[in-house]
């Protein structure tokens, strides 16, 4: 019996082999990280550095906040930034509430018409109504300028739905029927039971829905008049694009550039998602493939 935890079909990967790899490897992360680096050292240089290197910098000769202290002591990012919090959060809790609900309702086989309304799901996947009718639907129900534009027409995302159903299709029958013979209600088989053994997969959608949520734009730029609840991914497009606001704003404000200021608005958009990512990757793996395999 081998000692080694490959198995005994498994060809040993040669010196060489494991050389290409780790030099392919290399160059893929130094590839995609380059940009980042770039934008994070752009951030926090000077005037000098950024004309020096022709905008772009990789490591500052001397390295400033003055951007950061300038977007945030204007107000406009800082407002920004909350909303988007408040979005992102309220949003993924009200679509997991959602999803998580209706997944588990279209998985009990003895709900009639369960499959009716998975298919009209499935359908929205395939045939989108349109920007002009989404647009009347969300002014018809009173939702222009306000928050909610930003998280009801996006509250279920079909894919989301079939992989949590299919994971919940998944798990053993056996299970909820001997809890519903000891007295145990839907409500409570769902939360007692099923969420329990869905913790993988249940934060792999609330990743899915949160990093939707937080990069989101195009609602806000559809459905949003008042610029005091544009979510950051507007400020960002709109200060970046367009750097007229970003010029007054450094003019006004403090002696930073605007290059610099337009990347410390891009880090402060990225830097929240890559800190929760570290602490989700786990699930990210086991969550999709169990939810998509199963049932």
């Amino acid at each position: 019996m081998p000692t080694s935890s490959r198995p005994a079909w498994m060809e040993r990967p040669s010196t060489a082999g494991l050389i290409v790899k780790g030099v392919i490897l290399t160059a893929v992360v130094l590839l995609v990280a380059y940009p980042f680096v770039g934008v994070i050292g752009t951030s926090l240089s000077t005037e000098s550095d950024i004309a020096r290197s022709g905008g772009f910098v990789l490591l500052p000769g001397s390295p400033s906040l003055s951007a950061y202290t300038t977007i945030f002591s204007g107000g406009t990012v800082t407002r920004a930034l909350l909303v988007s919090v408040l979005v992102t959060v309220a949003g993924t809790v009200a679509s997991m509430l959602a999803t998580i609900g209706m997944a588990y309702g279209l998985s009990r086989r003895e709900v009639t018409g369960a499959r009716w309304i998975l298919l009209i799901a499935l359908l929205t996947m395939l045939f989108n109504p349109g920007l002009i009718a989404n647009f009347l639907l969300v002014k018809q129900v009173g939702l222009i300028d306000s928050f909610g534009a930003l998280i009801l027409p996006s509250l279920v995302s079909a894919f989301n739905l079939v992989v949590l159903r299919s994971f919940f299709m998944g798990l053993p029958r056996e299970l909820l029927e001997s809890a519903r013979i000891d007295g145990a209600g839907d409500f409570g088989i769902l939360v007692r039971i099923v969420l329990p053994l869905s913790k993988a997969v249940l934060a792999v959608i609330a990743l899915f829905y949160a990093v939707g949520y937080w990069n989101a734009f195009f609602n806000a730029l559809l459905y949003l008049n008042d610029s005091d609840k544009f979510p950051l991914p507007l400020i960002l497009r709109t200060f970046v694009l367009q750097g007229r606001t970003l010029e007054a704003l450094a003019a006004a404000e403090a002696p930073a550039p605007v290059q610099a200021i337009q990347m410390a608005v891009l880090v402060v958009a990225i830097v929240p998602i890559l800190l929760v990512y570290p602490f989700l990757q786990r699930y990210f793996t086991k969550g999709v493939l169990t939810g998509a395999i199963k049932g």
